[in-house]
C-alpha cells in the first residue's frame, strides 16, 4: 500500500463563532497525531485549503488560514480549492498519481461536505479511502447533530460499493498503530 494523507479543509473560519464544526481542538489533535505518523513514514500529506470569493474563506483572511493547532511540515503538499471536491479544478490528482499513491486516508472538515464529497470522487478515480472515522467533524445542521452527520457519513460512505474502490473507516489508534498504514516502516 503506498498511502497518502488528506486534510481537508482544517481552516480557523470553520473552528470558530456560530458555526463552529463540533470538537475542533480533539478532532485537530487525531489529524496531528496522523499527520505526525504519516511524516514519519515517509507518508505525503496534502493539506487542502477551500477559498471563497466572497468575505467568508477569502483566500489570505484569518478564517481562510489553517486552523491553530494544526501542525504542518514544510514537505507537505498544499492545495486551494473552490468546490467542495478537493480533485475539482485542482493538481491532486496528477500530484497523487505522479508519487504512485495507491490509498488515501481522508480526514478534516466539513463531514457533510467537503470530506464526503472528496471521499466520493477519491473512489471515482479509482482509490479506495481511509476515512478516519473520528477525525472528520461537521457543526450539524436542522436536522441532525455533528455526533449524527459523522456516525451517518461513517456509515453511508463505507456502503458505496458502485465505483469498485471502497470506503473503510478507521479509527485515528488503528491508522497509526503498528501494522497499520500510517506506522513507520519496520527496518531490518
Amino acid at each position: 500500500m503506498k498511502p497518502a494523507l488528506l486534510v481537508v479543509d482544517v481552516q480557523q473560519g470553520l473552528c470558530e463563532g456560530v458555526g463552529a464544526a463540533f470538537d475542533c481542538a480533539g478532532t485537530i489533535a487525531r489529524i496531528n497525531q496522523l499527520s505526525r505518523a504519516a511524516r514519519a513514514a515517509g507518508v505525503p500529506v496534502a493539506l487542502v485549503q477551500h477559498e471563497s470569493q466572497g468575505d467568508y474563506l477569502r483566500r489570505g483572511s484569518r478564517p481562510w488560514q489553517l486552523a491553530d493547532g494544526l501542525e504542518t511540515a514544510p514537505t507537505d503538499l498544499r492545495l486551494a480549492k473552490t468546490t467542495p471536491d478537493s480533485f475539482h479544478k485542482t493538481e491532486l490528482e496528477d500530484l497523487l498519481r505522479g508519487l504512485g499513491v495507491d490509498t488515501l486516508i481522508v480526514c478534516g472538515m466539513h463531514t457533510e461536505f467537503c470530506v464526503d464529497t472528496t471521499c466520493r470522487r477519491a473512489l471515482a478515480l479509482g482509490w479506495p479511502v481511509l476515512l478516519a472515522q473520528d477525525a472528520h467533524t461537521s457543526a450539524g445542521n436542522a436536522a441532525l447533530t455533528p455526533h449524527q452527520v459523522i456516525a451517518h457519513h461513517n456509515a453511508t460512505l463505507t456502503g458505496i460499493s458502485s465505483f469498485g474502490p471502497r470506503v473503510q473507516a478507521w479509527p485515528t489508534e488503528a491508522l497509526v498503530a503498528p501494522g497499520g498504514p500510517l506506522a513507520p516502516a519496520a527496518t531490518a
